[in-house]
């Protein structure tokens, strides 16, 4: 029988995902995918207005070979916690309290994007849980240039805008865009249900914290294991910005890949080897 008009019909490569109490904090949302007993944790940490399933969505079975692999959806993001303000301090200890109720003592987080400071984040708030770290796409701020500057600076305004326009009307709005941008495609439908989830004031409020980041006074401290993986054709966060990160942590190893910003859904043949080679190389000198 084929299934009815906007049934949701997720990749069989995702897991399918659970909510998890955070107790004290809320709500979070987890897909999970078990590797070999005894496997070392993986958390892979989305970009903005993406989900953990559409961020990884090609990443999960190579991964599970040899990780357990979690990927959570950040605050207002996909099927995650709601919530009235959005810090990114905030998403790194969901992170730790995430681990927590599964028992998990030490982890790799795996940050893209918005992930990447939340990764930092983690290490920076919960230092003894952390074994080691592999950023994607990422730098230590994301104010490098006037446009930026800009463009960040409006993010509040834009902010409060939507929080005063009322729900119902927010949600039209976002269901239109996200229908016009969607290509037909495979799966279709999960992909819609999951950018439909976004709160678009909480996105807007992640947008204006990614700008107001900064990990430059402490991120010569990073005393664990860390990859960078470099987006080579990066138009959103330069290559320069992503090898300054690197050179600003001891020890870190980069891993570049020929691809844009959205090489992980766009090109996963390119990306997903290198992710699993520099998430190898944590794991290993981690031991």
């Amino acid at each position: 029988m084929a299934p009815a008009t906007g049934t949701v019909i997720p990749p069989r490569i995702v897991p399918a995902g659970r909510h998890v109490e955070l107790p004290g904090r809320g709500t979070t949302f987890v897909r999970e995918a078990e590797g070999p007993p005894g496997a070392p944790a993986v958390v892979l940490l989305h970009g903005l207005s993406a989900t953990g399933g559409l961020n990884w969505v090609f990443a999960f079975e190579p991964l599970r070979r040899h990780y357990r692999v979690l990927a959570v959806d950040h605050r207002g993001h996909g099927h995650g916690m709601r919530t009235k303000r959005f810090r990114l301090a905030d998403c790194a200890d969901d992170v730790a309290a995430l681990a927590d109720v599964l028992g998990i003592e030490r982890f790799v987080p795996v940050g893209y994007s918005m992930g990447g400071p939340i990764a930092q984040l983690t290490w920076h708030r919960h230092r003894d849980r952390v074994r080691g770290l592999v950023l994607c796409a990422t730098s230590r701020n994301f104010r490098g240039n006037p446009r930026e500057i800009g463009l960040w600076s409006l993010m509040p305004v834009v902010t409060a805008g939507i929080r005063t326009t009322p729900a119902p009307a927010r949600r039209m709005l976002l269901s239109r865009v996200i229908e016009r941008r969607v290509p037909n495609m495979p799966a279709r439908d999960w992909v819609i249900d999951e950018m439909r989830g976004n709160d678009p004031a909480a996105v807007a409020e992640a947008a204006a914290a990614l700008g107001r980041y900064s990990s430059h006074e402490w991120i010569g401290d990073i005393d664990v294991p860390t990859a960078v993986v470099v987006t080579e054709r990066d138009g959103l966060v330069p290559a320069s910005r992503q090898r300054k990160l690197a050179a600003a942590i001891p020890d870190a190893r980069t891993f570049p890949v020929q691809g844009d910003h959205s090489v992980c859904v766009t090109a996963p043949d390119r990306f997903v080897p290198v992710l699993q080679r520099a998430v190898a190389d944590v794991v290993s000198r981690s031991a």
